[in-house]
């Protein structure tokens, strides 16, 4: 009794005193308090959260679901938990769990390979990676005198031990947590194996480690190899591994989606001349030489590519890889680097290779990753950075390296064979024709071009700033910076007449005292504080805290004529993001500030209205918050992809086994990184206008809201894609379904689906719950409702 009346009170000094450590860095101790909190009261949903909330935000993905899970798992209702696991399941159990499992040929192809193998002799089996365990299951399935698997990550390993309980196989499948590097015989398992299964390959094949995985299991978990041909060896004596092998292959395009998120493509930012900027690079590089500041490649379905793609060379083999061959495995990052020569077969400006891999499962059985193959893949995207990019010609030959340096696979686009010279992509300087930058340069001329771009260039080569993809993005987006310098220009004129009215005749003077104050609080690289700068007579805050960024906005304030002490960088190393709204100094308040009020993914940023709400105490008369006002709006859709990639479908067992119950633990009803404009699905309503955020008058919010959408079309409605309207002010306004937007677009997936005919209303009730949206549906009219 004495522990209910007190637990507020405990609730209020723990959580206060854990902020104390954290502030502090004794993190160790902040740890040990929740421990023992726990142990007073374990089924505390509110100190579980809180305990998840850190150990987030230290990295502790698997941990914070957890506690997030449990917390749920008491109080079902509790927004802040389901807010939280909801973000992060997104991270440990990926959505591609899930296509997967609803990839019915591929699990077939896995199946049938398995079963060949273990007929055959193979009895002794080890799954590593086993995920959801449906690898290791087939094995056993399929008749394996002993079964092992291995899985790293926690929250998977979990889920993969409530499977197994399911279909009854706990006790005849021994599954560890552990990477199958660090297992050993006779410690994890009691002899080698015959088979291993595995599918620890990602869009580039090599990037979740199967080489070094595989190596290791030959050396010490795996038995030998089958010698030759014999086909009356003892097959449990011998060992193999599923997949047997694969054979990679690329392709050179032209994609302007690509293009606009991995290099600058723009010579005017918001009337901001960015030539100052020097080389600016998104974080994927194709280099050779490995770099553990650059991902190899980044990912992309090219079928949903938006605004498609063109291919300019026909598909090459990259490599070829034997999985049965540990050899090969071992001498794979020594190889020498391979130089491939691939005629140009259409004309067009070169962006990316594009690279997918054929799985062969065993002599009989492979899976494709290709771009036109329906699966639950995406390919490898190895993009070109050269700043004016490269515009190839037809009878060009385009030469490409391929390399495995350090295990990860590496393509390059190193230079063109035009009319019998070799143009080095590497050294080509900005040529003033972009869409024909060599062609009026004889061979000589080239090579003094490139001789000079070595000198000059010698020691600025690692010289570059890295800006995420989103945020080259948005650079490149030059209708949402010409919007917000339109609306700053209005407010900054607007302010401007005031100070002259307060002092007749006094003019506008130059003093810092007299100067408007403008903050952006923008998440990661912003040009909007220099923005504001550019328009004279106000002094910008910007947020941006790496260095190098940080140059490179002193060197574009310093080439558009902004003097140096009118952009200055507003950095605070609270861990509290609502300190970064603290005023500039004791007298003056903020004229204009800018909030990023939309993530990358589609959702609105979290504690977003708390911010606003302190925002507003901040600003002067007449100031305004940026974005003043965002309009959330959907449509209905009925998207059969939408729900493959949410939940594992049908009522039918995958392959026999039961894992959709524990797995569909982990569906989110909201689908984010969603891109519409090529979203497979049909439309069944117009657009309507879903909720309003008004950032500038707190009392026109609400929380939650009614709306009533007429269908247009008849058929089952399994979602409902959102995005947002943002106002800067009554006439401007950006949408982030815009296509050349940094942001992608998010969805509600409905539970079950509503069938609707046309000319049906369907009534949606939509909540804002912290910075989550949620939507339910019913039909409004006769025969009644249908509550999803």
């Amino acid at each position: 009794m004495f522990k209910d009346f007190a637990r507020e009170s405990f609730r209020f000094t723990l959580f206060k005193w854990t902020e104390e450590l954290d502030s502090v860095g004794r993190i160790q101790e902040l740890f040990d308090c929740y421990e023992q909190a726990l142990e007073l009261f374990p089924a505390d949903e509110v100190i579980l959260n809180s305990m998840g909330e850190h150990l987030f935000r230290m990295g502790f993905r698997d941990e914070a679901a957890g506690h997030f899970h449990k917390a749920l798992k008491l109080r079902p209702d509790y927004p802040e938990a389901r807010e939280n696991f909801y973000r992060v399941a997104n991270w440990l159990v990926e959505r591609w769990h899930f296509l997967m499992l609803n990839d019915h040929g591929r699990n077939r192809k896995y199946q049938q390979a398995i079963q060949k193998a273990v007929q055959s002799g193979c009895n002794t089996v080890l799954d590593i990676g086993t995920g959801t365990g449906i690898l290791g299951m087939c094995a056993k399935k399929a008749g394996a005198a002993e079964v092992y698997a291995c899985e790293l990550s926690k929250t998977m390993y979990e889920l993969a031990c409530e499977v197994l309980t399911a279909n009854k196989m706990a006790d005849s499948i021994k599954i560890v947590h552990m990477k199958s590097l660090e297992m050993e015989v006779p410690k994890d398992i009691p002899k080698k194996v015959s088979l291993v299964v595995t599918e620890t390959v990602d869009a580039g094949l090599f990037g979740e480690g199967i080489i070094e995985s595989l190596i290791h299991a030959w050396h010490h978990l795996l038995l030998p190899p089958q010698r030759g041909e014999n086909e009356f060896q003892d097959q449990s004596a011998t060992g193999r591994v599923i997949p047997a092998g694969a054979t990679v292959f690329g392709m050179a395009l032209e994609s302007l989606e690509i293009r606009r998120h991995h290099r600058l493509c723009v010579s005017e930012v918001g009337s901001l001349s960015i030539s100052a900027a020097g080389e600016l690079r998104s974080p994927v590089s194709c280099s050779p030489e490995p770099d553990e500041s650059m991902e190899p490649y980044t990912t992309e379905r090219l079928s949903r590519l938006p605004g498609g793609y063109k291919a300019l060379t026909e598909p090459f083999t990259a490599l070829n890889i034997d999985f049965n061959n540990v050899q090969e495995l071992e001498g794979l990052s020594s190889r020498e680097v391979q130089r491939i020569r691939l005629p140009v077969t259409q004309g067009g400006e070169l962006d990316a290779l594009a690279v997918w891999f054929q799985l062969h499962l065993d002599e009989d059985s492979s899976l494709s990753t290709g771009p036109e193959e329906d699966t639950c893949w995406e390919q490898a995207i190895y993009p070109v950075h050269s700043t004016k990019g490269f515009v190839l010609k037809p009878q060009d030959e385009l030469v490409v390296e391929v390399s495995c340096r350090d295990a990860f696979l590496r393509l390059c686009s190193v230079a063109v064979l035009r009319d019998g010279h070799e143009i080095c992509l590497d050294t080509l300087q900005d040529p003033q024709n972009t869409a024909d930058p060599v062609s009026n340069q004889t061979p000589e001329a080239e090579l003094c071009s490139a001789l000079a771009c070595l000198q000059t260039d010698q020691n600025q080569i690692k010289d570059f700033c890295m800006l995420e993809c989103s945020e080259m993005a948005l650079l490149n987006n030059q209708e949402y910076h010409q919007s917000f310098s339109s609306a700053l220009s209005k407010l900054i004129s607007q302010m401007k007449v005031k100070c002259q009215n307060k002092e007749p005749g006094s003019g506008v003077q130059s003093d810092s005292a007299d100067l408007l104050f403008v903050l952006d609080v923008s998440e990661g690289f912003s040009l909007l504080s220099l923005i504001a700068a550019s328009h004279g007579h106000v002094k910008a805050f910007s947020s941006v805290e790496k260095v190098k960024q940080q140059e490179v906005l002193k060197r574009l304030a310093q080439s558009n004529n902004v003097p140096e002490q009118h952009l200055e960088f507003w950095l605070n190393n609270m861990e509290d993001e609502q300190g970064m709204l603290k005023r500039p100094s004791r007298e003056k308040l903020w004229s204009a500030i800018m909030l990023d009020c939309v993530e990358t993914c589609g959702l609105i940023r979290q504690k977003l209205m708390e911010k606003a709400s302190l925002a507003r105490c901040l600003l002067e008369d007449g100031g305004s918050i940026f974005p003043a006002k965002i309009v959330v709006q959907g449509i209905l859709v009925e998207s059969d992809t939408l729900l493959l990639e949410s939940a594992v479908q049908g009522q039918e067992p995958t392959l026999g086994f039961n894992i959709a119950p524990f797995i569909n633990q982990f569906t989110v009803p909201v689908h984010v990184f969603l891109d519409f404009s090529t979203l497979e699905c049909r439309h069944l309503s117009e657009f309507v206008e879903l909720f309003v955020l008004d950032l500038m008058e707190s009392t026109a919010n609400y929380t939650n809201r009614e709306v009533k959408v007429q269908a247009t079309s008849a058929g089952r409605v399994t979602a409902i894609p959102f995005w947002y309207q943002i106002h800067l002010d009554q006439e401007i306004s950006v949408s982030t379904l815009s296509q050349n937007s940094h942001w992608k677009q998010a969805a509600v997936v409905l539970q079950q689906p509503l069938r609707v005919q046309a000319g049906d209303w369907v009534r949606l009730a939509v909540k804002l719950q912290k910075s989550a949206i949620s939507i339910s549906a019913h039909i409004e009219n006769p025969p009644g409702p249908m509550e999803q």
